[in-house]
């Protein structure tokens, strides 16, 4: 498999070592930084250093956009010009209604892995990056079956766990957990600095709550002012929603009202305790196969209502008749109920399905 790699960074680095140890990829690589492309080669993170972005993906089976947020739209535009007909292009952009709503082309398929660190540059890319990370897709109407699913598999093999989702949701809840954490982390520090008395003092000792709260505070501004602007009306109301809920708590403590406190904190850690199950959900794996129509956004419908369900698909593959009229689609998925909800959900589609 050819994979090109447009933004060498941490990401892209990442995910070109992965394809090579674990896929066996050749890998062409493109930035518009000279110094981080010399990197990436002599990190053995790129099998080549191409000096154009049309050359990187001009053979590529699949195309991973990793630049910043602002430059998205301009990367994706000129990679989809150049990609052969029979290559997908995505995308690791941390917002994605502009970027889909920008780019009905068939090929492509927005993306954005929940992965990453403090650092950055391909010196910090790891190929175990992304294992066990949600990998989320935003595929549309428009999406090739075909393409989606080459994708779909390549981020299973690369160690991630692909989710389908709307590109507006998406938005939405990313504003409401990595967004709002950010600027939230932001706030902390400075409200902590700003405490101080005395300009030249030095920072009290702070305790394990207050570390893990600010640690992504004062995130790389070359990526993260683009990500707050491009997301900025989602964010906005969160940041509404929790001064509404600080106000409640405030209000609370005022009246030294002890009962409305406990209910306050008590309520957090019950829907902590949520979260966390509903990460760790998992189960024995039962095959379904639905056969489909060969008809445009057909997987994509699929994926979708899946994902919407709060279904994970742990694998799928496609297998077309030989007219390539329609098709069986083969879906994993992981646990007894969500099994079960799988085949309510695609029989209400309208498409046969049946346990393998």
């Amino acid at each position: 498999m050819n994979i090109a790699i447009v933004g060498v960074g941490l990401i892209g680095g990442s995910i070109a070592l992965a394809a090579r140890e674990r896929v066996g990829a050749h890998i062409s690589g493109f930035d518009r930084s000279d110094a981080a492309l010399a990197r990436a080669v002599a990190r053995g993170a790129v099998d080549r250093g191409c000096v154009s972005l049309e050359e990187a993906v001009g053979d590529a089976d699949a195309v991973f956009v990793a630049v910043p947020v602002g430059a998205l739209p301009e990367a994706v535009d000129a990679a989809l010009a150049a990609a052969p007909a029979g290559g997908v292009v995505t995308d690791v952009g941390s917002t994605k209604r502009a970027v889909v709503a920008a780019h009905r082309d068939p090929r492509f398929v927005g993306g954005h892995p929940l992965a990453g660190a403090e650092t950055s540059g391909v010196e910090h890319a790891r190929a175990d990056l992304f294992d066990a990370a949600t990998w989320y897709l935003t595929p549309t109407a428009q999406t090739s079956g075909v393409l989606y699913e080459r994708l779909y598999r390549l981020l299973r093999e690369l160690g991630a766990r692909p989710v389908a989702i709307e590109p507006d949701v998406h938005d939405t809840i990313l504003a409401s957990v990595s967004h709002l954490p950010h600027v939230l982390a932001n706030v902390l520090v400075s409200q902590a600095a700003h405490a101080l008395a005395a300009g030249d003092e030095r920072l009290p000792a702070t305790g394990p709550s207050f570390r893990d709260a600010t640690r992504v505070a004062g995130a790389s501004s070359a990526i993260w002012t683009d990500i707050y602007i491009s997301n900025r009306d989602a964010l906005v109301l969160g940041i509404e929603d929790t001064i509404a809920r600080l106000g409640a708590v405030r209000d609370a403590l005022a009246a030294g009202d002890a009962e409305r406190i406990t209910a306050w904190n008590d309520t957090a850690a019950a829907d902590r305790r949520r979260l966390l199950e509903a990460e760790l959900a998992g189960g024995p794996l039962f095959e379904l196969r639905a056969s489909v129509p060969n008809r445009p956004g057909v997987i994509a419908q699929l994926a979708l209502e899946l994902g919407r369900a709060g279904v994970n698909i742990t694998d799928m593959a496609l297998y077309p008749t030989a007219d390539m009229s329609e098709g069986v689609v083969a879906l994993w998925i992981a646990g007894e109920e969500p099994a079960r909800r799988t085949e309510e959900l695609v029989a209400r589609l309208g498409f046969p399905v049946a346990r393998a």
